[in-house]
């Protein structure tokens, strides 16, 4: 046993995949989306019912504007966590990761420009697919969506799809 493998665990390669590019999705719609303020009724609403006292307070404009507020904070939040953990990402894989997952045009970007028209002097598909795995594994650890494979209790991983 080496001195790295009881502290890295060995990951389920295409769910912790999954689970990276659905952060990225998620890192870009917060990103990039503009975010709708709600408003406050103005008006007031007519109702058939009669209303009588509850014995509860409402405060519709404190609500919305603790929702907003609250909204906008958690997106700046999640974007700042992932372009921290991709800061932490050595130069070839961050480059990677910011060219193809993080750009607002990404959705219209393939594997295959990156790694033969913006990598200088372009790379291999394997070469390429090797620093992509590296940087969703050392992501995927820090995000804390990393998919461990699971062990039977045979000692072998589990194939179960």
């Amino acid at each position: 046993m080496s001195l790295g493998d009881e502290f890295l665990p060995e990951l389920d390669a295409s769910k912790t995949k999954r689970a990276v590019i659905d952060a990225f999705d998620k890192y870009r719609k917060c990103k990039y989306l503009t975010f709708e303020d709600r408003e406050a009724n103005v008006t007031a609403g007519l109702s058939d019912t009669p209303r009588g006292y509850t014995g509860t307070t409402s405060d519709q404009t404190g609500d919305i504007a603790t929702y907003n507020v609250d909204k906008q904070n958690e997106r700046k939040k999640y974007c700042l966590k992932v372009e921290r953990a991709v800061a932490r990402l050595p130069r070839m894989e961050k480059f990677l990761i910011e060219k193809r997952y993080m750009s607002e045009e990404s959705s219209y970007i393939n594997d295959q420009h990156i790694y033969n028209f913006e990598f200088q002097p372009p790379i291999s598909w394997t070469l390429y697919k090797k620093y992509r795995w590296e940087a969703f594994y050392k992501l995927a650890l820090h995000l804390g969506i990393a998919v461990k494979v699971e062990i039977s209790e045979k000692g072998e991983p589990s194939n179960d799809l």
